[in-house]
C-alpha cells in the first residue's frame, strides 16, 4: 500500500480570521499554501492590516481584502472580488468569533440581549452568510470549515457565553452539511485544544486552562496552529471527500477524558 501525498494544487481557497502570526487561521493558511493552494486572505480593518498583509504576501496571496463581518456588504465584497478574479472557489475557512467583554466575562445568566445577538451574529450567522455566498462559486463542489472549541460540548470555566455560541456553530455546521450536500459541498468544524492566540487573550484565566489541558490530555501537550493547519488541509483535500458534518478534535485527546 503506497502513502498518499496531500496536494491542494489547483485549488483556490478563502481564509477569514487571520489577525497575526499566532492566529489559528494563519496556521491553516500556511498549511493550505504549503500543499499548493492559492489563497484569498482577509484582515479585520485598517488597524489589523499591517499585521496581516505581510503574512498574506509571504503566502503569495493574490487577493488580500478587509472584511469586518459586522460591516454591511463587507463579506459580499470579498466574494464579489473572488468571483471577478477566480470565478470559482474550492474551500473557505471561517475562523472568527466575538463577544463583548462585559458579556464574555460575566455569567451566561446575566448576558445582555445585545451582547448575545452580536456574539451569535459574528461567530455563527456570518458562517451561514459565508456558506450562502460560497455556494454558487462551488458549482463543482467544495469545502467549508468553521472553528469551534470543546466549550461547545461541556461547560468550561470562564468560557461563559462562548459555550452556547460555539454549540450553535456546531449545530449550524451539521445543518449546512446536509443542506449543501446536494451541491457537493462538505461542511465540517475544527475543535482545537487551547492555543495562546490574540483571541484567547480575552478569556479570563486562560493560562490555567492551558495548564489543565496539559495535565489532563492523554498526549500531555498543547495543540499548535500547525497541528490545526494539518487537519484543515486534509479536510479540504480530495482525500476527505467522504467527511462532512463532523466536529474534528485536535486536542491531544482531551475531549475523551472524563
Amino acid at each position: 500500500m503506497t502513502g498518499m501525498h496531500l496536494s491542494l494544487s489547483g485549488k483556490k481557497g478563502l481564509v477569514i480570521g487571520v489577525a497575526n502570526e499566532t492566529s489559528i487561521a494563519y496556521g491553516c493558511a500556511r498549511a493550505f499554501h504549503d500543499a499548493g493552494a492559492e489563497l484569498a486572505l482577509t484582515y479585520l480593518n485598517a488597524k489589523a492590516e499591517p499585521f496581516v498583509r505581510p503574512l498574506a504576501e509571504a503566502l503569495s496571496c493574490p487577493i488580500i481584502l478587509p472584511c469586518d463581518v459586522e460591516t454591511p456588504g463587507a463579506l459580499d465584497a470579498v466574494f464579489d472580488q473572488i468571483e471577478r478574479d477566480w470565478g470559482r472557489l474550492d474551500f473557505a475557512l471561517h475562523s472568527i468569533a466575538f463577544a463583548p467583554a462585559a458579556d464574555l466575562h460575566g455569567r451566561v445568566t446575566d448576558c445582555s440581549p445585545e451582547g448575545f445577538a452580536r456574539a451569535m451574529d459574528v461567530s455563527v450567522h456570518s458562517f451561514i452568510r459565508m456558506a450562502r455566498l460560497a455556494e454558487p462559486l462551488m458549482d463543482k463542489g467544495g469545502t467549508l470549515l468553521s472553528m469551534s472549541y470543546y466549550g461547545a460540548e461541556k461547560v468550561v470555566d470562564h468560557y461563559n457565553l462562548m459555550g452556547p455560541v460555539k454549540a450553535a456553530l456546531e449545530a449550524t455546521t451539521r445543518s449546512l452539511s446536509v443542506e449543501l450536500s446536494g451541491s457537493g459541498i462538505r461542511v465540517n468544524s475544527l475543535s482545537p485544544g487551547p492555543i495562546q492566540t490574540r483571541a484567547a487573550s480575552g478569556i479570563a484565566h486562560f493560562d490555567a486552562l492551558m495548564e489543565k489541558t496539559v495535565a489532563k490530555a492523554p498526549s500531555h501537550s498543547l495543540t499548535s496552529i500547525d497541528d490545526v493547519g494539518a487537519m484543515a488541509a486534509f479536510l479540504v483535500s480530495d482525500g476527505a471527500r467522504s467527511v462532512t458534518g463532523d466536529i474534528l478534535y485536535i486536542d491531544g485527546g482531551y475531549h475523551v477524558i472524563d
